[in-house]
Formats: C-alpha cells, structure tokens, sequence
C-alpha cells in the first residue's frame, strides 16, 4: 500500500481536455525480427504510431488510457473538486492521475484510492494498493481506505483474454458486475460510476439495475478507445439511494 508522496510521473489534464494534436510523424514502420511473431510486430507497428501513446509520453501519463477517462470526463463533468474516487483496475496509473489531477487531492482537497491485481508505483495524491478485488473481504479493505461514501467509482478492470468473443464478453460482464455492486454500496447521493464493458452494451440485467440507482445511464465509446477494439464504456449519473420496496422503473 502507499500513498503520497512517492514518484509522481503525473500527467497535467485539469479541465482543459485531452490535447493530441495535429501529429504529422513519418509513420514507423517494424520490421520482424527473428525471435517476434508477426502478431506481436504489428501490435509493436501500432503502438510507435498510436498519437496517444506518443501523447501519453509527452504529458506525463502511464499510459494512453489516461485519455479515455479524460474524454469521458470532459463529456460527463464527474471528476470534480474535492471528490472522492476509487479506481479498480488502476494499475499502471493512467486514470488514478486524471483523478489526482482533476479532483486535487494533491493539494489535499479530494481523495483518489487505486486497486490493482499488479503492483501499481506510487502517485502523489493518491493511496494505492496490491489487491485482487475479487477477493473475499477486498471490498471491505478498500472501505477501510476511503473512511466513508465516495463520489465516483471508476473500473477498468479487464480479464485476461481467451480470444472467444462469448467468454470474453461473460467474464468483462461479471468484472462490471462487482464493480456495480461495490459502486451501489458505497456511492453517495449523486455519484457516477464508469465501468469498462464491451460491444453490444451492459446486459439487461445489470443495466436495468443501475437504471434503478442512477438517474442517467448511457454507453460511450470514447475517441482514446481504439476503433478495432470491442471496448466501451457504460457510464452512470446521478446516484440515488433505493430501498427494497421502491418499484423498478
């Protein structure tokens, strides 16, 4: 577990947006190498000329997800001063230096928690922790950190794929699930959850629930979110507090 100060390495998106730029770089081109496949060539090709990752280097960000939350952010307006935010799925740290940089909680004014499965370096403004989530007890530890209600709760969780489109979507679904479920229990009145899911939507079941909690519930793909990939995101506002005999919309 740590938590600032420790190295930083953070990026610099307040409320200004993601800013890629007009990037007119000589496309890279890989050659293949006697010990890397030819998959692995092509994923080397797409990264040297990904302008994400190339943007993620010169802000400062762990990597190049830090502007799908950026995108999300500018759109929904959630990751605001002073907030409370727990991160599942952090590590390497992308979205905890959004969070850190968006709520302040550098200068003490919010509170950013980051829970990984993989160790996750140290970010001032933020305290993180070596955790599977899906644990027993997790949910409790991470509690622990907050001290009370969060605002938002983000996940970007992601299992290890199979590369069967059904089992892939079925395990991404049960991450999102817990996700919700930790979301719905330790939300304040109008916090936002955001849970990385994938083509075709959050399934009936889950999305009828969080149409229950949350006031607003839509799906984004945001443009950080590469084209060829079945990633999207479901994103809940507005949460509310539901008893047991309120009626189901």
């Amino acid at each position: 577990m740590s938590s600032g100060p420790g190295k930083s390495g953070s990026g610099k998106s307040g409320r200004g947006g993601a800013s890629i730029g007009d990037d007119r770089a000589l496309k890279v081109r890989v050659k293949t190498a006697k010990k890397r496949t030819t998959s692995s060539t092509l994923w080397l090709q797409r990264q040297l000329n990904d302008p994400y990752v190339r943007a993620a280097k010169r802000d400062g960000y762990r990597s190049r997800a830090a502007y799908k939350l950026i995108e999300i952010d500018d759109k929904f307006h959630f990751l605001k001063s002073g907030a409370r935010v727990v991160d599942l799925g952090a590590a390497p740290g992308g979205w905890c230096q959004v969070a850190i940089a968006r709520v302040k909680s550098q200068t003490g004014k919010g509170r950013v928690i980051g829970i990984d499965l993989s160790e996750i370096e140290p970010l001032v403004g933020a305290t993180t922790i070596q955790l599977d989530f899906l644990s027993d007890g997790a949910d409790r530890v991470v509690k622990d950190l907050l001290g009370g209600e969060a605002d938002v709760v983000l996940s970007d969780m992601a299992a290890y794929a199979t590369g069967h489109k059904q089992t892939d979507h079925l395990k991404i679904m049960a991450l999102c699930e817990v996700a919700a479920d930790f979301a719905i229990d330790v939300l304040s009145p109008g916090g936002t959850f955001c849970a990385k899911v994938l083509r075709g939507g959050t399934e009936n079941e889950l999305l009828n629930m969080l149409k229950k909690h949350f006031t607003t519930v839509r799906h984004i793909k945001p443009p950080a979110s590469r084209q060829d990939s079945a990633e999207m995101y479901v994103i809940a506002l507005g949460f509310r507090k539901v008893t047991g005999d309120e009626p189901e919309n």
